[in-house]
């Protein structure tokens, strides 16, 4: 493992020092002296593929995401070094269908993803918690296509509909502002934000893993819309989806929210914030841990959860300019008998440019707790896991983020006779 590890990194630095060097024979043939550590992307958006194909209306972004993370004290052990090393990659594609081709309104995304890591990351190991400490991270896997959807807008936008395999927790944007389902411009976000996972979304809405399925938003006015979607309950994010959808039980995931998103006023311009409620529908047969070991299982699962996110203070005037200071709260609920957490709240804040000449850098920190269902006592010896987060992301170069990372688990597990855990870790992201 350890002259894997080797090789790994050599190949890493042998690959910078390849395009350091294409770059510079690149820049000598074309005239262009950009600073190599000033530019947006490592290679210039796919070596120039990304803007020969802008006039197109095709959009290309390829991101890598490496994570090292430690558990340095309690949980299941401190020793075991299977999953600390984890990471992925995500290569997006999009295209404006009305200027490809003359479809007004219309729009493709694709979305593939690979995965790297060992168990998975270090909750099975090392730390043991219910929420999971690493969001990015999953078992390896080479390539997987994600998403891929076609989106239609109605109605100068007023009305979009998208079809196809899609992630309902990437949401859609309204006036700016990314909204439906649990998505938050401070908390949603596994490679710049947030590593735990009860900081990214709520975990009592069981959102399907990348299904086929129809999503609606609506938007009659600026301050107001409105969010529905029919997913595959039974998805798999390893298939096309058409054998869960067309081939088995008939159960599909449905899920509703509604918000406002005004603007507080202020000396340095107006605040936005987001304000929303939602409903989801399981109807598959669930339990929880316990009922499901005795073989109890009960259909039509139902839940609520709120979010909210609000700007709080703004450094400049620029209605462009993101610095200052937001916060965000969330809360859910859900059916003691059909899952392990019950109930679940937390909140959390990120400033933009706290450090005088690092305007894009960014701090957060965040709480969460969730509330193990009473009727999974057997289970659960303590009656909630609670998490603290605390991270730096500093823009080392427009396409370099480094993002050191800490974590407090209280009771992983729900198991009141171990030890919190403290886990530590790094983050690197880049764009390519």
């Amino acid at each position: 493992m350890k002259r894997a590890r080797c090789f790994l990194c050599l190949l890493v630095v042998l690959t910078a020092a390849s395009l350091l060097r294409a770059d510079s024979i690149l820049s000598e043939q074309t005239g262009d002296s950009e600073n190599f550590w000033q530019r947006e992307t490592l290679t210039k958006g796919l070596f120039g593929l990304d803007d020969r194909l802008e006039d197109s209306g095709i959009e290309v972004g390829l991101g890598v995401t490496n994570i090292y993370q430690q558990n340095v004290r309690g949980g299941i052990s401190t020793h075991r070094r299977a999953g600390r090393f984890a990471g992925s990659y995500d290569l997006e594609l999009s295209a404006d269908l009305e200027k490809l081709l003359g479809i007004q309104g219309g729009s493709l995304y694709m979305l593939t993803e690979g995965k790297w890591s060992q168990s998975g990351g270090i909750d099975a190991p090392s730390v043991g918690s219910v929420f999971g400490v690493n969001g990015d991270g999953a078992d390896r896997r080479t390539m997987d296509v994600t998403e891929l959807w076609y989106e239609q807008a109605f109605a100068e936008e007023m009305l979009r509909m998208r079809f196809g395999k899609m992630d309902l927790r990437g949401g859609f944007e309204h006036h700016g502002c990314p909204v439906a389902f649990d998505c938050s411009i401070y908390a949603n976000d596994e490679v710049t934000q947030f590593l735990n996972m009860s900081l990214i979304n709520n975990p009592t809405i069981p959102f399907p893993d990348y299904g086929l399925g129809v999503a609606v938003h609506y938007s009659p006015g600026r301050f107001w819309y409105v969010s529905a979607a029919v997913v595959d309950a039974q998805a798999d994010v390893r298939e096309t989806g058409f054998n869960t959808t067309f081939g088995d039980e008939d159960y599909f995931f449905y899920i509703f929210e509604t918000g406002v998103t005004p603007k507080l006023d202020s000396e340095k311009g107006p605040l936005q914030g987001v304000y929303r409620i939602g409903l989801w529908y399981d109807p598959q047969p669930k339990a929880n841990t316990d009922y499901a070991d005795t073989g109890k299982s009960y259909r039509d699962d139902v839940g609520l959860y709120l979010s909210c996110g609000q700007m709080l203070a703004k450094e400049n005037a620029d209605p462009d300019d993101s610095q200052g200071l937001g916060g965000f709260f969330r809360y859910g609920c859900a059916n003691s008998k059909k899952n392990d957490i019950a109930n679940f709240w937390s909140f959390g804040f990120q400033y933009q440019g706290l450090i005088e000449e690092r305007n894009d850098d960014v701090l957060g920190a965040g709480f969460a707790r969730g509330i193990f269902s009473d009727k999974a006592s057997t289970t659960y010896t303590d009656d909630n896991e609670s998490v603290v987060e605390l991270y730096y992301n500093a823009q080392v170069t427009p396409w370099l983020n480094i993002s050191p990372n800490i974590q407090y688990v209280a009771d992983p597990g729900g198991n009141d006779t171990g030890s919190d855990a403290v886990v530590l870790g790094v983050r690197a992201q880049m764009s390519f």
